[in-house]
Formats: C-alpha cells, structure tokens, sequence
C-alpha cells in the first residue's frame, strides 16, 4: 500500500488515494500547493550530471504539463538539456537544426542561453552551422535588442569568414542588427565582391543591395563629377584673362583646378562593377534585378546601357516578375530613355497581358517616345484603342496626350486623332478623348476653336461627369473665342443643373460667373437662376460657391472691393497642365525595393545615402599581409609573389574586356582595375600551397610570353619609324601587365596599332599611312592568301569597282574589298581654326573595320595647326556621351609644330543611333566641346551573299520590318555605274548579285547589333523605281530610305 502515497506524491498532490486526480488542478485552487518547491528540485535535477536523474525529471514535468500545470518557470532548464546536448552533437546538421530550433523559441527568459549558443555556434568547424548562427542573431535581436553590442561582436568574427555559404547570411543579419555600422565592411570589401559570384543566389541579392550602400558613402559619384568639369570648363574659358593678370596666387588656383578635373575611379568602386556585371546572366530574376540597380545607382553614364538587355530577357518572365521588372524600367526610361530605346519592340503589348502589365508596358512606350520613333508608336497606340479592355484604353490616350505634349511635332496629329475618337461609340472612349483634348487646347487655344464648338455640341450626348466637366470647363475659360455657342450651353445645362453630378453643378458656376463678365446681357438672367438653384443645393460646397461667387461677380452696395477684380480673378490666363509620368519622382527610392513599388517609405526600408563630396580614405579597405606569409620559406613564397598577383591581372583583363561592352573601357578604368586586382588579390588570405605553385608555373610561363610579346613589338617598331615617345608609351602599355598568354600580347599589338596614326604627316605624303594601315590589318586579321594580294582600296578605281561589281558569274570570285564602296563621306568640320585658336580639326568616316572593337565605326581626325605656336598634349577628355554610345580615344599627341598635320583613329559606338557623340578635344591650355554625328549610312558594316541567301533573308523581314518608297530616277541615274555608285556613298553596303538587269541589292550589317540591313531598287525603264529596305531596326531602315532617295534623286 505504500506505492500509492509515493505515486500521490509524484503527481504532486497531499490528498489521500481515494480522491480524484483532478483535485489539484490549477482552476479549483491548487495554486496554494507546495508546487514551487518541487520544482526547485526539479531544476536540480536537470542541472546534475546524471543522466538518469534528468530523464526522471523530464518525466515529471511531462506528466505536470499532462496534467494542466504551469511548468513555464523549468522552460530555461528544459532547454539547456535538450538544445545544449545536441548543440554538441557530433552531426553539423543536428548541430544546426538544434540551434535553428533554439532560436525560433520566442521566450525571453532563454535570451543567455541563446547568446552562449550563437557564439559557440559561430566558431564551429561547419560553415553550415556558422551559417545557421548568422540566420539566429536578427532573431536573437529582435527578442532581446539590449544584446545588440555581443551580437555586433559575432557579426564581426563572422564577416571575416571566407566561405560562401556564411557570407550572404552574415550581411543580412549585419543589415538587420548594425546597417550602419559601415566600418564592419572595410576590411571585408574586396573579399565579398570576389566570393559574390559564387555565393547562393538570395545571399548575392542580399549582398549587392548592401554594397550599394556601402558604395554610395565610400566613393565619388562619377555623374556629377561630369558636371563639375563642364562648370571648370567654362570658368577657364571667361577667367583665362584674369586668371594671366593676377600672377603667382591666381596660377597656383589654377594648377589646382585642373588637378581635380580628371575624374579616376577608386579601384575598389570598378571592381565591384566588374565582379557584378556576370551576374546579370542569372538564372534568378532577383540577383539580375539587384545588379540593374546597383549600376543604375552607381554606374558612370556610359556604363549603365548594359543592364537593358539583361531586364529585358527578364519580360519572358511570369506576369508577377514582369510587373516588377516593367516598374523599374519605367523609372529608369525617364532619366536613361537611351538606353531602352533599342528594345523598343520588347515593350509592345499583347492581348494576353494582363491589364496591369499593359499600362506598365504602355508608360514605357511613352517614356521612350521621341521625335525619331513616335511614327511607330503612335500606330502602336492605334492598335490599341481598339481593344476590349476599357481601362488600358483610357490608358492609352492619355498616352498620346503625353506624347503630344513631349513632342511638338505630332501635337496637330494626336490632336486630329482624338477629335476623331469623339465620335467612338463606347462612352468612355469618347469621355477620355475630351479630358486629354482639354489640356491640349490649353497649349494653343486660339487655333482650335472649331474642336471647341465640335466638344460643346457634345454635352447633349456624354454622360459621364468628368468629361461634361472638362467640356464646360474649356467653354467657359475661352468663352471668347465662341461667343454665340456658349449662352446656350448654359441655358441647356440650367435646366439639367439639378441632376447634374456635383463636379459638373461647379463647373457650370464657373460657366455661369465667365459669361456673366464678358456676355451680361445675354446671361444675367441664367447667371441669377442658376446661382439661386445653386444655393440650396444638398451639398454645401455647391452652396459656398455659389454665396461666394454671387458676392464677387454682383457688385453690393455695402462694398464691391473684390467685385471690381472678378474678371482678373476669372479670367486670369492659366498655364498649360504638364502631362508627367507617375514615374518621374520615384528614383528618390532605391530601385528594385518594395518602397519603390509601392510609391510609399516600407517599414525597414534604408535611405540610399547621398554621394560623398570628398572622397573617404581609400586604406581602410587594406588588409593586413596575412600569417601564412611569416614562416619559415618567407623568402621563396617573396619571390613567388609577383608571378601570382601579375597572372592573376593578366588574367582578369581580356577577361573583362571579352565580357563588357565597349562603353565601359578605357585606358583609366584598364589602370584602375588592375591596381583593385592587386588590392582584392592582397586581401584573399585562403589560398593553398597547391594553388600558389600552380600559379607559379603559370607566373614563369607567362613571363617568357611576355618576354616574347616584348621581341615582337620592338621588331614591329623599328621599320615603322615611331619617335621616342611612342616607343615609351608602348613600353608602358607593355609592361603594364607583366603576365601575358599569347593571345594577349597579341590583342596588345592590336590596340596599340592606332598609335601609329601619331607620327606626323608631311602633306606630300599622305597617302604612305593609309598603305600600311591596310596591310596592317590584313596581317592581324589572319585574311586568307587568296585575298592578301589584292591591292588596297584606296587605289582601285570607282569605275574598276563598278565593273567588278556589274559581273554576276560567281559568288566566292567577288573580293570583298572591291565590293565595299571606295569612296567614304568626304572630310567634314570638326573644329574650326578660330574656335579652335588656330586648331583646325577635321574628321572622316574610313569604311575600315575598327582595331580596338568591330562594333564602333572608324572615325579619322585630321588636326592641322594653323598657328604660330605648338600645340601640346591633344587628348580627348572625359567624354558626355547619351546613354549606350561609347568611344575609343586616340593616343596622345604629345606636339603639333606649327604648320603641321596629324591623323590619328578613334572609335566610336554609335549603339545604332544617329544621336551625337559629345566630347572634348583637350590641349596642355584648352579644351574645345565638338560633336560628330554619324549618317545612318555610317552605322553598318557591308554584307556579301549570294541571291539565293538575300531571298531567304529578305522573306523573314517583311511586314512591319519593309519598308517601300516610290521615287522618280533621272535621266542621269540610269546606268548601273551611276546607281551603285551613289547606293554605296550614301550607306556602308556591299553588293549582292542579281540575275535582272533593271534590279539592284545591297546588304549589310548594323555595327552595334549586328540587324541585317537588305536594300533593293528595282529600277525599272518605264514608270516610277521602287526602292525596299528590309531591317528590324525600323527607325535605321525608315532614314536610309530618305538618304538613299536624296542621293538618287539629286
């Protein structure tokens, strides 16, 4: 019987063993029992080291909660036993689910515990479980934040961890518990941008929005230092004279002015520009859209055109990943419209978009709408009003008001358009063509007075409010202009006033009040019977405005003070509305976030930090030599050190220049990133001694390349007859890298090659440079024997090339260089002697495949100088190009004596455009803006086909990509010579064979994106030619329409 007092015991109770178990339960007043106690002997249970006596009291406390008891104050100790032990398990992935579970536990009580388990957690041996540390400190913060200064500590060991798999989870929860605390970042820089490429892809979102930050507060902003050059420009140009006057102090200024202009990129800032832009190959919409924001938020200018087309592969997408993509690109459309433009058709809208994706869509149309491409918008926007979808209807006229308003050209088309939707049978159609009419006419009033009568005739027919409205409302404002139809609008919209909408009762007010100043005769009455109706109308803001204008317009005994300026008051002239994009102001929010979709400031959102003015020290990003360079081979791994760091530039340069497009190299970005290769080099401590004397054997074999590299160019300088300071810049340039394949000294050679359009030219001797360009290309560019005896084509003659061009006997026979026009566009005005101080510059389009990169067009510049002094130091400064146009710089011209003449090649990627490429043409003194604009004829590279493939190629551009012109041909455009001759002046095209005699082909390729471009003229003997050109780029086939037609008719 004695078992029965122990199990009484055990469950807590002093009652007898007849009594129900249910006695003690908390709810009938067991709170009074000696429970506490007993769970005092409970926590020293768990505490000892015998198992068996923690097992015992896990079983009591199971029955305890079984039984409906409140064991919340043994909660710490349950968990130290069962959390603790497995915390120490040998398996990491029970070791980490252990500690992912003791951290979900949402008791503050456990707070200690929890922080003792996330720092033994963080120096554990598995990065995975290193990893589910860093997941536990945001949860740990966001219990307990007064543990923020030990949590700031772990966060710090943390970031130094060279693993992938724990760096994207440190930096979210850095960016949850210490956001700015940037300092935490510095020495961890240059190893996050080298390990993002292979961190998981929410950790690399995590990680590019972080360093955007970081980025936005550690260097300069590389925009507004372009403007800050522009204002020193001009402030050198006025204060030149002063400047002379004022001696000693005013040139020291001026010494220091200059220092400051050369904008140079921190290495840093280009390397996290390099190590991101492979990303945008991702397969997760969500790092590419990171990327797309990082380099619209930190990118120079002529940098960011690379993100289009990775967002626009991103519109294949679902509906929900389209609609924040297109919410991004219709912010950056407004500030970059550049850079989308070639994608154009991307944005064209399909019937089975939803609606919400039709208007994202729609305002990108719009944004990208200028005076060259709005033909075939606005036959886009046609199309659309015709659909089934009301609101993306009304969508799209407001569309073409906004287009009307941006562009002036078109006003009068839209306008005539929108007229002709008033008389649409949908309703809606009609009322939204009369809002947008009305802020057009505000534009140009008196000229559309007839719409004005058209819209008043109108309001026996629309019902809805805001177009009866907006209809009374331009009534009334020109009143003046329809003097007799006004009066019996009025009269009508009396009789109605009392069913009217409230918008609409206000608007006939202001009708009434308009007419009664300009027209009391006819309108004293109506004005006095519609402002009685008025005043006892159920709303009271019809009721005040009616008091209040009864008092302004009727002039009172008592004081008609107000009552004298009522017309001025009335009738002031109101300026036109803007039409904007709802996108204008959103870039104030960091794209890509949830703040930015939604127009408003998220909860947990981070403000993009303002560009430094100065610059911060850069040496805080250093890293200290790490300890496995102090042992006892120090000097050997010294002596290993060069190879590694120099294999591992000449590594990363044809790299970067193979992957990224031309806009964004330069001979200052090619410097800087070698010096970050270097500086991230320095920084990455984890390598092996497997991998260093790898590198080794690849350091002394790129050494011998290098030595060979070097061989070739000094025997390829010697018979060139280059000056010292060439040869001293190609040494520089040479041994820039000190690391080179092959290959690389190879493409070396190729971009010095434009240096030796540096010598001076005497100008009995003009025509020897152009010879050994040419036979300089053809060596680099491997063209087979069969062609390599052809002479140059500055030697054929137009009417040998004409004839070769007539023959029709064979394909392969055809050279191409004989084909491809001769005779390019002749010199034109770059700088003239004045403006230039006696400079004169000129330049031509050469027709030859660019060196440094075939998608620029070869561009020459002749500089002549015409003054009595040397002109020193010609270089083109920093250039303020539109988005996607890029250049190439010529070398420096260290002198110009007086009286001689110069040439030297630049490349220039026009992206498809014949937008301008801005630039400054700089001396030691000066700096000069000149522009080039390119002839669409410029922009492509001749194509050599047979008849049969021109027919294919032709047959999958028609449609919408064909475009056909009529044109008369004189008589003195009839022979084969004459036609062809002037086809291939006007634009870059080779000749395609053709078995008809009255019929001609050319075909070619567009530089940039390498679209096909097929023209055909059927010229026939009687009646008008027809002239076809078949290309995707609409916009480049419509304007070689036009030239080819000018050049044929003239």
């Amino acid at each position: 019987m004695s078992a029965a007092p122990a199990y009484s015991e055990d469950k807590g109770g002093s009652a007898g063993p007849g009594e129900p178990e249910y006695g003690h339960d908390p709810a009938s007043g067991g709170i009074f029992s000696s429970d506490y106690k007993r769970h005092d002997d409970l926590k020293e249970m768990l505490d000892t080291n015998k198992d068996s006596l923690k097992l015992e009291a896990m079983k009591r406390i199971v029955a305890m909660i079984a039984r409906g008891k409140n064991a919340s104050d043994l909660f710490p100790a349950v968990v130290k036993n069962v959390a603790c032990k497995n915390i120490e398990d040998p398996n990491q992935l029970i070791r980490a689910s252990a500690l992912r579970v003791l951290s979900s536990i949402r008791v503050p009580i456990i707070v200690p515990i929890m922080m003792l388990a996330i720092k033994e957690a963080a120096s554990d041996m598995s990065p995975y479980v290193r990893k589910t540390a860093a997941h536990a400190i945001p949860k740990l913060y966001s219990l307990d934040s007064d543990q923020k200064d030990q949590l700031i500590e772990v966060i710090e060991k943390l970031l130094a961890d060279k693993t992938t798999l724990v760096a994207g989870s440190v930096v979210m929860a850095f960016e949850e518990v210490c956001p700015e605390r940037i300092d935490l970042i510095h020495k961890n820089y240059r190893k996050l941008c080298n390990l993002l490429i292979d961190v998981e892809e929410w950790g690399q979102v995590v990680i590019i929005s972080m360093l955007t930050r970081y980025a936005r507060t550690q260097f300069l902003s590389p925009t507004q230092n372009e403007s800050l050059l522009e204002e020193n420009a001009e402030k050198a140009f006025y204060g030149s004279e002063e400047d002379e006057a004022k001696g000693a102090g005013s040139e020291e200024t001026a010494a220091a002015a200059p220092a400051r202009k050369p904008y140079i990129m921190d290495p840093d800032h280009r390397l996290l520009l390099r190590n991101t832009k492979p990303l945008l190959q991702s397969r997760s919409a969500a790092v590419v859209m990171a990327v797309a924001q990082l380099y619209f938020h930190l990118a120079p200018k002529a940098e960011v055109g690379v993100i289009a087309k990775a967002l626009v592969r991103l519109l294949r997408s679902h509906s929900e990943v389209q609609y924040v993509v297109l919410q991004n690109v219709a912010t950056m459309s407004i500030k970059r419209r550049g850079m989308f433009e070639p994608y154009l058709k991307s944005f064209y809208i399909r019937s089975t978009d939803p609606t919400q994706i039709k208007i994202l869509k729609l305002e990108v149309l719009t944004n990208l709408a200028n005076e060259t491409n709005i033909p075939t918008v606005l036959r886009e926007f046609q199309t659309y009003i015709r659909s089934m979808d009301k609101d993306f209807v009304a969508a799209t006229i407001q569309a073409i008001g906004r287009c009307a308003t941006n562009i002036g050209r078109v006003r009068d088309t839209c306008l005539n358009g929108l007229v002709q939707l008033l008389s649409n049978r949908d309703e809606l159609v009609v009322a939204e063509s009369v809002v947008v009419i009305k802020k057009l006419l505000q534009m140009q009033p008196a000229q559309h007075g007839e719409i004005i009568k058209h819209l008043a005739k109108l309001t026996d027919n629309i019902q809805v409010p805001m177009a009866r409205a907006s209809i009374l409302w331009l009534i009334g404002e020109y009143c003046e202009h329809v003097p007799r139809i006004a009066p019996d609008v009025l009269r009508k919209m009396a009789k109605s006033f009392t069913a009217e909408e409230d918008i609409v009762k206000l608007q006939v007010i202001n009708l009434a009040a308009k007419l009664y100043l300009t027209n009391s005769k006819q309108t004293k009455l109506l004005t006095q019977y519609v402002l009685s109706l008025a005043k006892y109308d159920q709303n009271y803001d019809i009721r005040d405005r009616a008091r209040f204008t009864r008092q302004l317009i009727v002039p009172s005994e008592q004081g008609g003070a107000l009552s004298r300026h009522a017309k001025k008051l009335f009738l002031a002239p109101k300026p036109a509305p803007v039409l904007e994009s709802s996108f204008k102001d959103r870039d104030h929010f960091q794209l890509g976030s949830l703040s930015h979709l939604l127009n408003a400031k998220a909860t947990g959102y981070q403000e993009l930090p303002d560009w430094p003015e100065e610059a911060p020290d850069p040496s805080v990003r250093n890293v200290e030599v790490p300890e496995w360079t102090k042992c006892s081979n120090r000097e050997k791994r010294k002596e290993k050190e060069k190879p590694f760091y120099s294999d591992s530039e000449g590594e990363s340069g044809p790299t970067e220049s193979a992957d990224s497009d031309p806009e964004s190299e330069s001979e200052s970005d090619s410097k800087s990133s070698s010096e970050s290769g270097s500086g991230e080099s320095s920084s990455e401590s984890d390598n092996e001694d497997q991998d260093e004397d790898e590198e080794k054997g690849r350091g002394s074999e790129s050494e011998q390349s290098e030595e060979d590299g070097k061989r070739k160019t000094k025997k390829k300088k010697v018979p060139e007859g280059k000056g010292e300071a060439s040869s001293s810049d190609e040494d520089s340039d040479s041994s820039s890298s000190t690391s080179e394949s092959e290959m690389t000294s190879e493409s070396e050679e190729e971009q010095l090659e434009p240096a030796s359009w540096r010598r001076k030219t005497p100008p009995s001797s003009k025509r020897a440079p152009a010879t050994k360009e040419i036979s300089l290309l053809d060596l680099e560019d491997f063209t087979p024997p069969s062609v390599q005896p052809v002479s140059p084509p500055a030697i054929v003659s137009t009417s040998l090339a004409a004839d070769l061009e007539g023959l029709t006997l064979t394909d392969s026979t055809l050279v191409p260089s004989l084909l491809s026009p001769v005779s390019c566009v002749g010199r034109q005005e770059l700088l003239h002697r004045v403006a230039g101080e006696g400079l004169v510059v000129d330049y031509t389009f050469s027709r030859q495949p660019f060196s440094g990169d075939p998608h620029m067009v070869s561009v020459h510049i002749h500089f002549s100088n015409s003054s009595d002094t040397p002109i020193k130091g010609l270089h083109v400064g920093t250039p303020k190009l539109p988005a996607g146009i890029s250049i190439q710089e010529f070398p420096e011209i260290e002198s110009l004596a007086p009286g001689e003449s110069a040439t030297a090649v630049m490349g220039i990627n026009f992206c498809d455009s014949t937008q301008a490429a801005n630039f400054q043409l700089c001396t030691q003194t000066r700096q000069f803006y000149v522009s080039i604009q390119p002839p669409v004829g410029e922009l492509m590279a001749p194509v050599f086909m047979s008849e049969n493939e021109f027919k294919k190629e032709q047959g999958k551009l028609m449609g919408m990509n064909e475009i056909t012109e009529k044109l008369m041909l004189p008589d003195t455009c009839r022979s084969d010579h004459i036609v062809v001759q002037k086809v291939t002046a006007t634009a870059n095209l080779g000749r395609v064979p053709c078995g008809t005699s009255d019929e001609y082909r050319f075909a070619g390729r567009t530089l940039t994106s390498g679209s096909l471009v097929l023209l055909t003229l059927d010229a026939r003997p009687a009646g008008a030619a027809q002239l076809t050109v078949n290309s995707e780029k609409m916009v480049i086939g419509t304007m070689l329409v036009k030239d080819v037609i000018q050049a044929l008719t003239q």
